[in-house]
């Protein structure tokens, strides 16, 4: 139970600093004098998003789909996730002016992206909850954390989210998104973690080798 308490903390954490993201994404804009302002909060955004939504798919959702009665639960989550990523996808397009979205207005598009990012945070609750009562053989917060590392950083919602091919397509979406971040020097935020150890006793932290006492 310890391991998805832990994931609980930490899923609070990203929560918190995606939903601080989203408001100063949602309000960045350009002016006259510097019209490119407004992209480094959006773009951060989405690379902070999609990570963590892909990372999600890949870690989570899995765990939850082999559980008795979890397969519904989990299937839900992966189409919301994807939902959820074609928004982002949105923001992108009317980011970089695609004809795809230039039609579309910025508060009609933040719109939908707070509608399915408060769904899939809703449904990430759920997954926690589902896994509660079970036995985890590793820190699944951990497990989240090292499958959004490895995440693609750019919305992806057409390539296959589900078993072997999605792992496959992530795979290779993050490359491809590597080598573009690198070519342009884009700064991608390393993963949120929750570091507040405390609920777990003293004999929990040092087992999962991630101890963070207090002094007293």
């Amino acid at each position: 139970m310890s391991a998805v308490i832990t994931l609980g903390h930490d899923l609070d954490s990203i929560h918190r600093d995606l939903e601080h993201r989203l408001d100063q994404a949602s309000a960045a804009r350009p002016d006259v004098r510097h019209p490119r302002d407004h992209y480094g909060a959006i773009d951060t955004f989405l690379a902070v998003a999609s990570r963590h939504n892909a990372g999600m798919v890949d870690a989570i959702a899995p765990l939850v789909h082999r559980l008795p009665g979890g397969h519904d639960l989990a299937v839900d989550f992966v189409h919301a996730s994807r939902r959820y990523e074609e928004t982002l996808a949105q923001v992108k397009a009317k980011l970089y002016g695609s004809t795809y979205a230039v039609r579309r207005s910025w508060p009609s598009i933040w719109t939908d992206v707070r509608r399915e990012f408060d769904t899939v945070v809703d449904l990430e609750h759920q997954l926690v909850a589902a896994l509660v009562d079970e036995p985890a053989e590793e820190d699944l917060a951990t497990r989240l954390h090292h499958a959004t590392v490895k995440a693609p950083t750019r919305p992806h919602p057409f390539i296959p989210h589900r078993g072997v091919p999605g792992r496959v397509a992530r795979m290779v979406a993050r490359r491809i998104d590597q080598f573009w971040d690198s070519a342009e020097g884009r700064m991608v935020p390393e993963p949120v973690r929750h570091h507040d150890r405390e609920h777990q006793g003293k004999v929990t932290q040092y087992l999962l080798a991630d101890p963070h006492l207090s002094e007293d």
